[in-house]
């Protein structure tokens, strides 16, 4: 295995960050990983899309990719800007449009996730915690070819090392290092995909908000076990004067934190009534709690909107299909 390892990373090491250059067009590896990962989580979600019986449309799900596209995009690169390295983009502005020299957060990402399905959930009038189930499924593959990108790339290096597979990265100096990147790719990418891949095909679909707490809290485990092997960026170093924690490590902990939380939310409360996602909510959550109190059949009654109600339809039905098995 450790041969292995050491042909892949050696491998690896030796691919041109750059795939052609056609006149002043250029196409690297990191924005191919990025266009692949887009187009095989389409893939994904239009699979789980017809297995999970919610009923998208294809325009639907087009509408859903373009929105996590840019909205995800955008995130990621300001997120690293300000938290890894906000003097130099204080400095120099115009260079944060300089996406393909790379520089972008998956913490960002998971933020601005959360603001495009947002957005989908209100024009796709499907629940927000579905539809973050869904897209949280393919997730996984993007960070796996990013990592690789990365690692191709020469950056995100990791501490020196002694192992048969270390690589010597030409901008970290002479000494042979560990291929960090290509541990996040295989944990926090590879595993973690198969492992929600499996919770994905379950017969029953999980209640809502239960795979985006899964997901949350292992890739915080893995981003942290990863990081014990990474360099931490230049400019910040250690954080709190000690020779171990990292940003990447501080920011990790309220994910995991969140996932917990959603998980054991998820399973007391199960699949309740639901609407798209909508803010400000606390007025019309406030209804629904009074009108379930009061034992209301009718949820219009008192001025409750129906939907609150009703839940789903197309959510429910895949559940009861399911059963029925």
């Amino acid at each position: 295995m450790a041969s292995l390892f050491e042909a892949i990373t050696h491998g690896l090491s030796r691919v041109n960050p750059t795939i052609f250059t056609l006149g002043p067009f250029t196409v690297r590896w990191y924005g191919m990983a990025y266009l692949l990962g887009f187009v095989i989580g389409y893939f994904i979600i239009r699979f789980l899309n017809k297995r999970w019986k919610l009923g998208m449309s294809s325009d639907d799900l087009l509408t859903l990719l373009l929105i996590m596209i840019v909205v995800c995009i955008v995130c990621s690169r300001l997120f690293y800007c300000v938290f890894y390295n906000p003097v130099y983009y204080l400095y120099n502005p115009l260079d944060v449009f300089k996406t393909w020299d790379g520089g972008m957060s998956f913490h960002g990402a998971i933020i601005g996730g959360v603001l495009a399905l947002a957005i989908a959930s209100r024009q796709l009038k499907q629940p927000f915690l579905r539809l973050a189930d869904l897209c949280v499924v393919a997730l996984p593959v993007g960070i796996f070819l990013g990592r690789i990108a990365n690692f191709i790339n020469g950056e995100l290096w990791g501490r020196v090392t002694k192992v048969p597979w270390g690589v010597v990265f030409s901008a970290a100096g002479p000494l042979p290092r560990h291929p960090s990147a290509l541990y996040e790719a295989a944990l926090e990418g590879l595993l973690l995909f198969i492992i929600m891949l499996v919770l994905a095909l379950r017969r029953r679909l999980w209640p809502r908000g239960f795979m985006a707490g899964t997901m949350m809290a292992i890739y915080g485990v893995f981003r942290i076990f990863c990081e014990f092997f990474r360099e931490p960026d230049v400019q910040l170093g250690f954080l709190m004067g000690t020779k171990w924690l990292t940003m990447g490590m501080l920011l990790s902990l309220p994910m995991i934190i969140a996932g917990v939380v959603f998980i054991v939310w998820a399973l007391k409360r199960g699949d309740g009534p639901v609407v798209p996602f909508k803010l400000p909510g606390l007025v019309e959550r406030s209804k629904l709690v009074v009108a379930q109190s009061s034992g209301l059949d009718d949820g219009t009654e008192r001025g409750v909107p129906a939907p609150l109600k009703q839940g789903n339809k197309a959510d429910t039905d895949g559940e009861a299909a399911d059963q029925k098995r």
